[in-house]
């Protein structure tokens, strides 16, 4: 066989592995879906009527700020889902499943790519389920084009494959679950101060800097701009420079961290 034929049918045998492991453990990917779907729950029926009036400038009936919010609920999702990630490479390194895939003549991205295609599956179903939380309480696209749902299913892709590599490389530097977990935290902190629940320019001065030039708050823009008709501007932009800067750094630092000799 030749190398790349190699290279996806272990690819594949990995991917499957994969997905094998979360159908039978699915607690820990539910556990992490809890958090951006509570939250959506949260802002919406506790704060929806004043942040309604405040963002659309019209009557308390939580529409204008559903709308707001759906958005960058998905893309904490994604955060939220990668965390898992991080604790399945972790574990795999830990449990010594890993120096056994060593040994055995399998291509050796393999076991990397089975967990990034595997997480980024999860990632796009979780979106899915939060998806249809959204329409269910309210959300709806503003005239959204056949093209712009094509381009917001791409964005996700891309933003999703960007930080499971920047998980998976947390992973295969935590000593234990535990320690994966908590480096990945910044993964659904992140989202918290961005443009998630309320507009950059509403925020304080000396905060708004922290909130505008990090990833997610471009990829937020641009995914209310696709399905909501609102301007992207240069969103769009900053936001594939942003997921393919960090997939590409995300790459080097998990194919390098597995390189080495195993712990």
């Amino acid at each position: 066989m030749s190398a790349l034929s190699l290279a996806v049918r272990d690819s594949n045998t990995m991917l499957r592995r994969n997905l094998l492991h979360a159908r039978r453990y699915p607690s820990l990917t539910l556990n992490l879906l809890l958090t951006p779907v509570m939250l959506l729950l949260l802002f919406v029926y506790i704060f929806g009527e004043v942040m309604s009036a405040g963002i659309g400038g019209g009557g308390a009936d939580r529409s204008e700020y559903i709308a707001y919010l759906v958005p960058g609920i998905v893309l904490m999702t994604i955060g939220s889902t990668t965390i898992g990630t991080a604790v399945s490479v972790s574990t795999d390194m830990s449990e010594g499943i890993i120096a056994r895939f060593r040994t055995m003549a399998i291509h050796r991205s393999s076991v990397l790519i089975g967990h990034v295609v595997g997480s980024v599956l999860q990632a796009v179903a979780s979106v899915v389920l939060v998806g249809a939380v959204a329409v269910a309480i309210g959300f709806r696209s503003t005239d959204a084009t056949v093209l712009e749902w094509l381009a917001a299913l791409g964005l996700l892709v891309l933003f999703a494959t960007a930080l499971t590599w920047i998980a998976v490389g947390m992973g295969l530097i935590s000593p234990n679950a535990e320690a994966a977990s908590n480096n990945a935290l910044p993964l659904i902190f992140l989202p918290l101060i961005s443009s998630t629940f309320v507009p950059v320019d509403a925020m304080p001065g000396w905060f708004q800097p922290i909130a505008e030039y990090q990833p997610f708050t471009p990829a937020i823009e641009t995914l209310r701009g696709l399905l909501l008709g609102t301007e992207i501007g240069h969103n769009g932009w900053l936001a594939i420079a942003w997921s393919i800067g960090l997939a590409a750094l995300g790459y080097r630092w998990s194919t390098a961290s597995f390189n080495r000799d195993p712990r």
